[in-house]
């Protein structure tokens, strides 16, 4: 009975004697001035506090055996600070999908694990591209969870910041904190791929963005007008598919009856009554369209104004193709001056 605890403190202290002798290598002099904190995940369990905010050069000048009859550090904190020193061994900081222990959990990455480590590396590799002017907004997966009060934030904003500096923010609870962390992981994995800025900004920029900035460019050099298919297909279903990526399925659906895609088209006293609010519930979805695009593609109005100024001398605007064409336009980026229908 008293062999195992005697058994499992060898084994802590000789685990302990291993990575204190690879750390003392001259190669991870610089992680010695680093708290052991560093290294923590936010899911972290049984953490050895007392430890937390010493050095590792610190913690590693310090014999196990005083180590281990620190009050309140027992075999499993003890446990927990060789985790942290191997670590900090990584040339990697912990990857997001692992626990303390190195055990994998469900794949994909989870925004709420994210140590002061990770951050550095991510924050660290950005900033060599000098995109911090770059906004949350046009930047995010999906803008369908991302404060809308957030959207306008450049990059920069938090770059310099810490992981327990950008937690204290004010109003920045863990909503929040989350889309940050997924928006940085995001453009982490794409400097991977990139050489330079210009090479970044083109795969940061949204899918749908390029493909119809093409299809614009087009139209405008040519003299005939685009049939209805051609701007259904290359015009406003990319768009409503943006629309449901970052607005979800209740915006989708009722932008996509607003312009008769799918359906016979419906008016907004009519998708009201079905929908059972007011019509100026339906007009707060089909604004939350034209939020969207302001974001995802802020270069858009103007690219359409031109574009509308040039199909307007060719043909009548209850022609179908024109009519879808400005229906579109009108979703994306309204013009306030107009009365809604």
């Amino acid at each position: 009975m008293m062999q195992t605890p005697s058994a499992e403190v060898y084994r802590l202290a000789s685990s302990f004697e291993n990575v204190k002798q690879t750390l003392q290598e001259k190669r991870f002099s610089e992680r010695l001035t680093k708290p052991l904190g560093y290294w923590v995940l936010p899911n972290d369990r049984r953490l050895p506090i007392a430890f937390l905010n010493r050095s590792l050069g610190e913690i590693l000048q310090t014999p196990f055996e005083d180590l281990s009859s620190t009050p309140g550090i027992g075999q499993k904190k003890i446990g927990s600070l060789v985790n942290l020193l191997r670590r900090a061994i990584n040339d990697e900081p912990p990857e997001p999908n692992g626990d303390s222990s190195g055990a994998k959990v469900e794949e994909g990455f989870d925004p709420s694990i994210v140590s002061e480590a990770r951050w550095s590396q991510w924050c660290t590799a950005i900033k060599k591209f000098n995109i911090g002017e770059e906004k949350l907004g046009w930047l995010s997966p999906s803008l369908e969870n991302l404060p809308t009060v957030i959207w306008e934030t450049p990059l920069g904003r938090y770059q310099d910041h810490t992981v327990a500096e950008i937690r204290n923010m004010r109003t920045h609870g863990e909503k929040r904190v989350r889309c940050i962390w997924e928006i940085f992981h995001a453009v982490y994995e794409n400097t991977l791929e990139c050489k330079n800025k210009q090479e970044l900004l083109k795969r940061l920029t949204p899918a749908f963005v390029n493909p119809l900035n093409q299809w614009i460019k087009d139209v405008k050099t040519r003299n005939d007008i685009p049939t209805p298919d051609e701007v259904r297909t290359s015009f406003s279903v990319p768009i409503l598919n943006q629309i449901l990526i970052d607005c979800g399925e209740t915006v989708h659906a009722v932008a996509k009856a607003r312009l008769g895609i799918g359906t016979n088209g419906s008016s907004v006293r009519k998708q009201a009554q079905e929908m059972g609010v007011t019509r100026a519930r339906i007009y707060q979805l089909l604004d939350d369209c034209g939020r969207v695009m302001d974001v995802r593609w802020p270069e858009g109005r103007k690219l359409l104004d031109e574009t509308a100024l040039k199909m307007q001398a060719r043909g009548n605007p209850k022609n179908i193709s024109l009519a879808l064409f400005f229906a579109t336009k009108q979703l994306c980026f309204p013009d306030r001056a107009d009365e809604r229908p």
